[in-house]
């Protein structure tokens, strides 16, 4: 029973793609952000209210981490790892809604992150320092190195969707097993600790995102 349960499952076809649920939670969960956000934006004043000072406070913490890590590229970075980590923290808690699975607990979501992550290193590094230049540091400081650099974005990346991958099913594991044995009468620090750690995993994939994404920008600029 708890195997069916978190097992990936087919919810229509479309010829020979097939949609799974994964698919479906994912799509709804970005419409949702996206029709929240669109409300919010259009509501703006300057005088906030408690949502709006909520969202703001959400930005503002955002957009200090990314400035700790790369502060001469916050505001370029700023909107792909926000928008990166807003949607890791639903997508990771939605988990808790009864019948819905977090789609992070599914290896192709989190693969397809990591390679969303991976392209976006490359993106952001060409688009500010130029082609020439950010294919440069492959070959420094000795072009020896370059398959071991290229061995490292591989490695990275499949780690990168390996790591959430494994926490994420671990914790749908876990709360299936609880809410089996204790029903709706779990432990409420329990649920606690699966509200924390679902966060937790959402900082570390951006965090690691973000540095991914500094690292190939201020190495070439480090250098020169």
């Amino acid at each position: 029973m708890v195997e069916a349960n978190v097992m990936i499952q087919p919810v229509f076809e479309l010829g020979p793609l097939v949609i799974t649920n994964t698919v479906v939670t994912t799509w709804v969960l970005m419409g949702v952000l996206w029709l929240f956000a669109w409300l919010i934006s259009g509501r703006l004043r300057l005088e906030p209210g408690p949502l709006q000072t909520t969202v703001e406070g959400i930005v503002v913490t955002i957009e200090s981490a990314v400035a700790g890590v790369a502060p001469r590229h916050a505001r370029q970075i700023m909107p792909f790892i926000g928008s990166l980590w807003v949607f890791l923290v639903i997508a990771n808690l939605s988990g808790l809604i009864p019948g819905v699975h977090a789609p992070t607990r599914d290896l192709s979501a989190t693969a397809a992150l990591a390679i969303l992550v991976f392209l976006s290193t490359h993106w952001f590094g060409i688009r500010i320092l130029g082609l020439k230049n950010y294919l440069r540091h492959y070959l420094a400081p000795s072009p020896i190195l370059l398959p071991f650099h290229l061995v490292s974005e591989i490695t990275r990346t499949f780690a990168l969707a390996v790591r959430l991958f494994g926490n994420m099913m671990s914790l749908e594991m876990a709360a299936l097993l609880i809410l089996l044995v204790a029903g709706f009468l779990a432990p409420v620090p329990i649920l606690m600790l699966h509200i924390v750690e679902a966060l937790v995993q959402a900082y570390i994939f951006g965090m690691l995102a973000l540095i991914y994404v500094a690292g190939g920008i201020q190495s070439q600029q480090l250098r020169q």
